[in-house]
């Protein structure tokens, strides 16, 4: 793994960490991931299992270090390691559709997945949610997952932008 890609991993989950931390709880404590689309920006820029577990890992902590919702540090540390896992196999799937149509495709799947897993780890370690899972998949996952859509494919193209300014340099 070059270092060039381990200090782009970490800035992207840092800028998610940020924006994880300042959005408010929409429902039952529960709020959108912006964590994940730099996971999944940092996951096309190197898909490596290695990179997908580190990310993990570190987003991961990240969101559970954030969270509000009862029992999501847990449920975070894990649905984070185990959606980097799915995203990679979701980025090497698609990897013959163009970017204009994988991005974002990847941005929602990958969503959709880290919510309703986070939801049924909650579920598990706490016996129950602060509202039924239906609802917080509606009202959150639904609506998270499109906006992670275009925040995903928006920071796609800003940071391989950026990439092909810095190489030419």
């Amino acid at each position: 793994m070059k270092l060039k890609d381990m200090v782009l991993t970490a800035l992207l989950l840092s800028i998610g960490l940020v924006l994880h931390q300042i959005t408010p709880p929409i429902v039952g404590g529960m709020k959108p991931n912006f964590l994940l689309a730099m996971l999944f920006v940092a996951l096309y820029i190197n898909n490596s299992p290695k990179n997908a577990f580190l990310a993990g890992v570190i987003g991961g902590t990240f969101a559970a270090l954030t969270t509000s919702f009862p029992g999501g540090q847990v449920a975070n540390f894990f649905e984070e390691i185990i959606t980097a896992f799915v995203v990679s196999l979701l980025i090497k799937l698609t990897a013959k559709m163009s970017p204009h149509l994988s991005v974002p495709l990847v941005g929602f799947i990958g969503t959709v997945e880290s919510g309703t897993v986070f939801l049924t780890i909650a579920l598990l370690v706490v016996g129950s949610l602060p509202v039924a899972f239906p609802i917080l998949f509606t009202t959150v996952v639904i609506p998270a997952a499109v906006i992670n859509t275009f925040v995903t494919y928006i920071c796609y193209n800003v940071v391989f932008s950026a990439r092909k300014v810095m190489k030419k340099a």
